[in-house]
């Protein structure tokens, strides 16, 4: 299931204040990754020295949001070894970063170029060039980029701590054709005040509710993810959802469960645990 791509969508809106993140719908772009067996840490520096640094000067400028690169936490045959993420507010932010990107790797070709002219002169064999070294490093036969955006994202009133790499888990929902408002509607009544409980006095760090802006997927309709401090953060959710269910009525009870049974698919839900490797986000303004 191709939804384990992202690992904490949108979690720089944690940067903002929590009203302020609320009125936020920003837009996440994800690339998978396969690099090949042995190559995991030439393909992270590449990430440090290629693409890192072109959006950490993004970021400075308050065109990317923040960025980062998670790994599953969980192994599953089939899925990518990497992936980079990033946080713009709107459409314009993804071109700045595209035509940045294009203009690096125009530069990196442009040098290859010249070394390889220099080799040449000095009748020495030119090194390695970016190009052939990523096709050494990377499977780019399965690269894979998507496009998410955030409908609804809750998020702490303090930054995380300088070199955090939280924990994620993204929740992917596959809700029934005309079921949309009814189904959003149950969410946000019994799900998002518990969600929203647990961010305020800070056992997670955010959670957002969001869709594929560009849809390729096919596999869901909405996704749910949450950010942790740590893992043990998970059993403090799961015990705070018990006791809320464990303080209604078992006819309410009845009620919620099926009113998501008829409004989603319960047997395509899935989720999954990831963890970053690096995560960088804009600071308060």
């Amino acid at each position: 299931m191709r939804m384990r791509v992202v690992l904490l969508l949108a979690l720089v809106l944690m940067s903002c204040a929590g009203a302020a993140a609320q009125q936020m719908q920003p837009i996440t772009v994800v690339s998978d990754y396969w690099a090949r067996p042995g190559k995991e840490a030439d393909f992270m520096d590449l990430i440090k020295t290629v693409g890192g640094p072109v959006r950490d000067k993004l970021m400075a400028e308050g065109v990317v949001l923040g960025w980062g690169v998670d790994v599953p936490y969980l192994r599953m045959p089939g899925q990518p070894t990497h992936t980079i993420w990033y946080d713009v507010a709107d459409w314009s932010g993804v071109e700045k970063v595209q035509a940045a990107m294009a203009a690096r790797f125009a530069q990196l070709d442009d040098d290859d170029k010249k070394a390889a002219e220099e080799a040449r002169k000095k009748n020495a064999k030119p090194g390695k060039s970016f190009r052939e070294r990523v096709d050494e490093i990377l499977d780019q036969s399965k690269t894979r980029d998507m496009v998410f955006r955030n409908l609804s994202v809750t998020a702490g009133t303090t930054m995380p701590p300088a070199g955090a790499l939280p924990f994620g888990r993204i929740y992917s929902i596959m809700v029934k054709p005309g079921m949309g408002q009814e189904w959003r509607e149950a969410f946000d009544s019994y799900i998002k005040p518990t969600l929203d409980k647990l961010t305020k006095d800070g056992t997670i760090n955010a959670w957002g509710l969001g869709v594929e802006e560009v849809k390729t997927a096919g596999e869901f309709t909405h996704f749910v993810w949450v950010s942790y401090p740590t893992l043990a953060s998970i059993d403090k959710q799961r015990n705070a959802f018990a006791a809320v269910t464990a303080g209604r009525s078992g006819e309410t009870n009845e009620h919620i469960n099926h009113v998501f049974t008829r409004t989603s698919d319960s047997n395509a839900a899935r989720s999954f645990i990831l963890r970053a490797v690096i995560f960088k986000m804009a600071p308060q303004r």
